[in-house]
Formats: structure tokens, C-alpha cells, sequence
């Protein structure tokens, strides 16, 4: 399986596409940004180590858990090692999440065949929460991930809100794991879909493995040793230290995600959820280093990106004492206690790490509690403000100690009766700019920029997966990157030519966080004359192309470097791909186009008459001339007055056995801001003539009107063959497009 590329000017993509590239709806991929704010903004809004200014957050709440909002800064005072420090900065971020309105129920009953409404794409001012939810499935137990999953998908149901961004990540995916935030819910349940137990992990079948009598170690210690000695202290090692290293993964994974949010401004939020970190070996306390080091380097890291680490032990409330699984035969009283008191100090010790990781870092830890969904709400709950206290830090923090950098212990005391404050608790003694360098080798910015769970904006990138089948080839998907070359840097040279060299990396994923996929090559771009001004203008488009053997979920991760500026730009999508074999009625993505034609124009209210449904017009050459590159379907930057021309392809579509022919009804609607403005009328799809009845292919032209308010809208084809099997029947599919001035 190879990737296939190529790159084009974006004039020339919108015009020649074939139609049987389709695309799988766009995931939203806007980079996340906090909630709006009121205090300090910008680069004051975030935690700082510098020279000049130590910055923590804190979050304060009274006798009734609320939280208080109106502390002045006499009443807070800050220590660094013990030491009273001044403040300088002090201001309170607030919002408003946790008083957002539910959305209104629908009146009357529920049509549980009705389409879906497409979701809504968020602009960053619409972003209220952004919210990672990380799922350690290295040391989640069998038991524990069905509670787990259960409870994420009652969140998402439940309590996932307008304006809420959301990741469901797992700590054993790797790279392939890092999802894109999103406010889809599709995405997200296919990401809950993608939970599951590890069977390599630290975690067993339930929370504790039940007690088991040892008849060998049992009938020695009765009657004196059995000939040779046994050795029973190596397999013990040997989980001991693999049980190690799977906990340093597991804290890594968070690293690698924590990394990636440092990238966003303001307090972000992680709640991890899992069976527990053990911190201690009380056999061997040097065994405890490796994992010590790794909470220490994980907790200095959040603390730096301004990361709040909430954790969640899965196992719920536990009764730690004789259960119906455990068997007792042959031990005596004594050696019963024992097992148990084994058994209770490792729960806790379990906990401590999950606890030290949640105080570290200004969180807290949800234990001993069934209700995991409403441990979610708490941490929710917790996102409604908190206050940024600053202090000019002494000349001496950041001198080291026979060459190693120290570490700093802060405590934020308030100063007023029944008040509770929550912060972090340190951290060493290196500047923000010595902690986290700027990678300098070309593949060092381009994984770096691969490995954020967020898009970088150094070079300014548009991603759309189309995904399409053919009776010979299979199922494929087309990736369109456009690249706005204006971030590009061109370099002079003789005879009016311009010269630009990019580096291009793309990964993609399966669901288990596998590489399927990946290309790395260096592309250098010669322009000049018209073609130079057409790109600067419109940008290019890079063409990815890759068959697809197996249905399910797919991740693209790309990134683009500039050679010359060293600038980078990544992009990542979510993808899923039909399973065409189970004979469902299926649509394809949808390819658009406009050109700036004159025909009878569509106003929101769908008085006017619905465009033909039948395939798609070819345009003709004065079209050609009209068309807008930015109107392409990498783009989809429409201006009002334009036509715009849709195509998909309708797989599996139910033939009538008299006459031969599909009975399939197709109906168009747009949105803007998750409302429905326009609906057409449903008209049979015409499939007499068509070469391959399983691949029909449909579309039509559609005219905006001129009185289209600019913004953002969603096109979503609904297929309903009456033919077919009840469950379905209906089939959607849906692309977002921007409507400009």
C-alpha cells in the first residue's frame, strides 16, 4: 500500500476532479482556544517561568465548594520556599460554561429515522471548554473499560454542550492515538468505539486478580520442602518491572499530549481516567525511581504549559475484603489477613500516584466513587475561573546546585475565613525558553508539529479527505491539502523565476493507532510570470491519494515545512470509512465547485424553485473562464450569486425487480449555525443509463443567492430508498463550505 501525490495549482484541481473522488465529511479541525476571558488576555493569560515573572493559577472555593470570585490581592499571599513573596500580577479569569443553558427539547415525539443534523463547525470565538479525556488502557482492567466507556458515552450524550471541544484519547495508541478536538459527535463515538481492553497492558481481568491457594507452597510449608528448592521470586521480578515500564507509558502518553496543549493559550484541562499508578515498590524502593523521575518531568512539564491534570480511578468503590471469586482452601486465618492486607496496600498505593499527579498540577482526584459520569461533571464543573498570581522571582531561583537545577516549592495562602485554594506546587528552577527549546533540525519541527494533538498555524493548511470506491481498484481515499503560499518563501532567480522548497510528511493511522500509511519527500516549486501571481492569490493544492483494504476509522496527520523560513503548518482528519460489502445504502463524500454563472437565484427561506438532483452538469467553457479557484473543492470559499456544483455517488442502492432500475429519492439541505435554513423538495434520482447500478452516480447545481449572509454553512444530501431494509433506508452524507463577501 503507497501513497500517491502530486501537487497542482489550486485553479487547476477545481476544474478536472473527477466526480468519483468523493470525500468523507470534513472534520472541523479549528485549533481549540479558551473560553472567553475577562482579566488579562493574550500572553498574561497563561503560566509563566521567566526571570522576570513567576505566574501559577489558582482556584479558590469557599465552605459551600463554590467557587469565590472576588478576592482581592491584600487577601492572597504567595510563598516561594517558605519565603513571602510580592505579587505583581493578580486578576481573575472567569467564565461562563457552567451556567450554559441545556438545549431545548424538541416538542413532540422523536423521529428516530429522521436524518441527522449535520454538527456545527466552531469558530474560535464559539469555543467554551476544551476538554481531553484520556483513557489509560495501559492499566485499565476488563472490568473497569466497559464502566469506562459506558460513561464516556453518557458524557457525550449528556453533558457535551454547545461550544465544547472535546479529544477521547487512549495512552496506548501512540501517535495514531492523538485525536484531533472536535465537536463532532460521530467522531467522538468512534473514538469511544476504539476503547477497549488491552490484554498487554498492567491491568487484569478485574480490579484485583482473586485470591488463590498454593498447593506447592501450601504442602511445604506443612511438611518441609519437596526436594529441590523453587524459586517463586523471579516471575515476581519480572511483573514487577514490566508493571514499571508500562506505568512510565502510560505517563509518557500524557507527556506526549501535554506537550501538545502547551501549544494553546490559556488553563487547559486533562482528566485521566484509569486503575491506577503505582509509585512505590515497597520490595525494592529503587525500582521507584524510574517512575518517580517520570511524574516529576510530567508534573514540571504541565505546570510550564498551564495544564490542570484531573484523574479518575476507574475501579470505583471497592470493598477490599473476601469476595465470591477469591478461594480461600488451605490458607489458615493468618495467611488469609495477609492476602488481604496485601491486597488494600496495593489499592493505595495504586492511588497515590494518580493523587500526586492530580495536587501537582492544581487538580484534584475522583476515588472511591460508581458514578464516573459524575466525576466528569465535577471536573467540568471546575472550569469556571480561577486567578493568576504572579511574583518577581529572586536572582537566585534559577542557580543550580553542584549542577543540578533545583526545585521550587510554592504555596498560595487566602487569607479569608473558610477559603480553600487548589494550585501548584512547584517547579525547577529553568526558565520557560531553557525548559522547552525550539526544535531545530528540519525532521525535529516536523514531528514535532505531527505529534500535537492541535494544527499549527506557521503555514496556514486546509485539509479535505474525499473517500470513494471503484469497482476494480476498491475503496480509496483522496486527500486535497491546499497550501496557502503566501506563507511560503520565495527565493529570486534569474530570468523571473521563483523558487520555493517544502518539506511534506503524512501519516495515516488505523483505529488501533498503527501506522497504515506514510510519505516523506521534499518538493521544490519553480514559478513565474501569471502562474506566481495565480499562486500567491490562490495557493496550491497537494493531492494525496491512498487505496483503503479494510471499513472502519482512519487519522491523516500532515505537516508541511518551509525550508527557507523553517516555518511549519500541520493538519489533521478524521476518517471513516463504509463498509461497501454488508450491501447498506451507502453515500459517498460530496465534491463541490462554483463558478460564477448566472441561473435563477436561492434565497435562506427555499422559496425558490430546487435545482435539478440529477448528475452533475458539466460546465461549460465561460464557466471555466468564471470559475474561482478558492471555490474548489479544497477550498469551498464561496461568494453570494455563485453556482455551485455538487456531485456524490450513492452505493448499494435496492433495484426494483420489475423494471430493473433504483427507486432511490434524494433531498438537499443547507445549515448555518446548526439551523436549518433552506430544504428541497425530494425528487427521484434518475439512474437509467448509468453504467454500474451499485455506483450510481447523482449531483446537481445549486444557485446562492445574493442575499446569503456570510459565514459558514453545511450541504447535506439525504438518500432515502424506499426499497431497501426499514433500518437503512436513509443514508446522508454532508460538507461544509464558507460563504464570503
Amino acid at each position: 500500500m503507497r501513497i500517491r501525490s502530486s501537487l497542482a495549482l489550486a485553479l487547476v484541481v477545481s476544474c478536472v476532479i473527477p466526480v468519483v473522488a468523493q470525500n468523507q465529511p470534513p472534520t472541523p479541525s479549528a485549533t481549540p482556544t479558551p473560553s472567553p476571558q475577562q482579566g488579562q488576555k493574550d500572553e498574561d493569560d497563561v503560566v509563566r517561568i521567566t526571570t522576570n515573572l513567576v505566574q501559577v493559577d489558582a482556584v479558590v472555593t469557599g465552605k459551600d465548594g463554590k467557587q469565590v470570585t472576588d478576592l482581592r490581592p491584600e487577601e492572597v499571599e504567595i510563598y516561594e520556599d517558605g519565603k513571602l513573596q510580592k505579587i505583581t500580577n493578580f486578576s481573575f479569569i472567569g467564565s461562563d460554561v457552567a451556567t450554559s443553558p441545556k438545549p431545548a427539547a424538541q416538542p413532540g415525539p422523536v423521529d428516530k429515522n429522521a436524518p441527522p443534523v449535520p454538527p456545527v463547525r466552531l469558530r474560535p470565538e464559539q469555543v467554551r471548554r476544551t476538554v481531553a479525556l484520556i483513557v489509560d488502557d495501559l492499566g485499565l482492567s476488563f472490568e473497569s473499560t466497559a464502566y469506562v466507556r459506558s460513561a464516556l458515552k453518557k458524557f457525550v450524550d449528556q453533558q457535551m454542550q454547545p461550544g465544547d471541544l472535546v479529544a477521547i484519547i487512549r495512552t496506548a495508541g501512540g501517535m495514531g492515538a492523538l485525536q484531533q478536538f472536535t465537536s463532532d459527535k460521530r467522531q467522538l463515538y468512534a473514538a469511544i468505539e476504539r476503547v477497549k481492553w488491552n490484554p498487554q497492558g498492567r491491568g487484569g481481568i478485574a480490579a484485583f486478580a482473586p485470591l488463590e491457594g498454593n498447593p506447592l507452597a501450601q504442602a511445604e510449608a506443612a511438611s518441609g520442602p519437596l526436594g529441590a528448592s523453587v524459586d517463586t521470586g523471579s516471575g515476581e521480578d519480572v511483573d514487577q518491572f514490566r508493571e514499571s515500564l508500562l506505568t512510565v507509558g502510560t505517563l509518557g502518553a500524557l507527556r506526549y499530549v501535554v506537550r501538545g496543549m502547551q501549544e494553546l493559550p490559556g488553563r487547559k484541562s486533562i482528566l485521566l481516567v484509569s486503575d491506577g499508578i503505582k509509585i512505590f515498590n515497597a520490595d525494592d524502593p529503587t525500582r521507584s525511581s524510574r517512575v518517580l523521575d517520570a511524574l516529576h518531568n510530567l508534573t514540571d512539564l504541565a505546570n510550564r504549559a498551564s495544564v490542570v491534570i484531573y484523574t479518575m480511578d476507574a475501579r470505583g468503590l471497592q470493598t477490599l475484603g473476601l469476595t465470591a471469586a477469591d478461594s480461600t482452601t488451605g490458607f489458615s486465618a493468618e495467611q488469609v489477613e495477609d492476602q488481604l492486607s496485601s491486597r488494600r496496600a496495593e489499592y493505595f498505593e495504586s492511588q497515590n500516584g494518580l493523587n500526586y499527579l492530580a495536587r501537582q498540577t492544581g487538580g484534584f482526584p475522583i476515588f472511591n466513587n460508581n458514578d464516573l459520569i459524575g466525576g466528569i461533571k465535577r471536573v467540568l464543573e471546575d472550569q469556571r475561573g480561577y486567578y493568576l498570581i504572579g511574583y518577581r522571582p529572586d536572582d537566585s531561583t534559577f542557580d543550580k546546585v553542584k549542577g543540578r537545577t533545583r526545585f521550587h516549592k510554592i504555596l498560595i495562602k487566602v487569607n479569608r475565613p473558610g477559603a480553600r485554594v487548589r494550585s501548584r506546587t512547584g517547579f525547577f528552577g529553568i526558565t520557560d525558553q531553557q525548559a522547552a527549546p525550539a526544535p531545530r533540525t528540519p525532521a525535529e519541527q516536523l514531528i514535532s508539529a505531527l505529534t500535537s494533538p492541535f494544527a499549527s498555524g506557521g503555514i496556514k493548511l486546509r485539509l479535505t479527505s474525499l473517500y470513494g470506491n471503484d469497482q476494480k481498484a476498491g475503496s480509496f481515499l483522496r486527500s486535497l491539502l491546499h497550501i496557502d503560499a503566501r506563507d511560503l518563501t520565495f527565493t529570486d532567480e534569474p530570468e523571473g523565476w521563483h523558487k520555493a522548497i517544502i518539506d511534506v510528511v503524512a501519516i495515516t493511522f488505523g483505529d488501533n493507532g498503527m501506522i497504515v500509511d506514510q510519505l516523506n519527500r521534499t518538493h521544490t516549486i519553480r514559478l513565474r510570470g501569471e502562474t506566481y501571481k495565480q499562486a500567491l492569490e490562490n495557493g496550491f493544492v497537494y493531492i494525496l491519494t491512498f487505496p483503503v483494504k479494510k471499513p472502519g476509522a482512519y487519522q491523516l496527520r500532515t505537516a508541511i515545512r518551509d525550508s527557507t523560513s523553517e516555518h511549519v503548518g500541520s493538519a489533521a482528519q478524521f476518517i471513516e470509512v463504509p463498509n461497501i460489502g454488508k450491501n447498506r445504502l451507502t453515500l459517498s463524500g460530496i465534491v463541490v465547485s462554483g463558478t460564477n454563472a448566472t441561473k435563477p437565484a436561492l434565497n435562506e427561506s427555499g422559496s425558490q424553485p430546487q435545482p435539478s438532483a440529477g448528475g452533475p452538469r458539466q460546465p461549460s467553457q465561460d464557466e471555466l473562464e468564471k470559475s474561482d479557484p478558492l471555490a474548489g473543492p479544497a477550498v469551498r470559499r464561496f461568494k453570494p450569486g455563485m453556482i455551485m456544483q455538487y456531485a456524490y455517488v450513492i452505493y448499494n442502492a435496492t433495484l426494483d425487480k420489475a423494471t430493473g432500475h433504483a427507486q432511490v429519492q434524494t433531498q438537499l439541505r443547507l445549515f448555518r449555525d446548526g439551523k436549518q435554513v433552506f430544504i428541497g423538495r425530494s425528487q427521484p434520482l434518475e439512474s437509467q443509463g448509468q453504467a454500474d447500478y451499485k455506483r450510481l452516480a447523482a449531483g446537481g447545481a445549486l444557485h446562492l443567492g445574493t442575499e446569503l449572509i456570510p459565514g459558514e454553512y453545511i450541504l447535506q444530501v439525504v438518500a432515502t430508498d424506499p426499497a431497501g431494509k426499514e433500518k437503512y433506508r436513509i443514508a446522508t452524507q454532508w460538507i461544509d463550505f464558507e460563504i464570503v463577501k
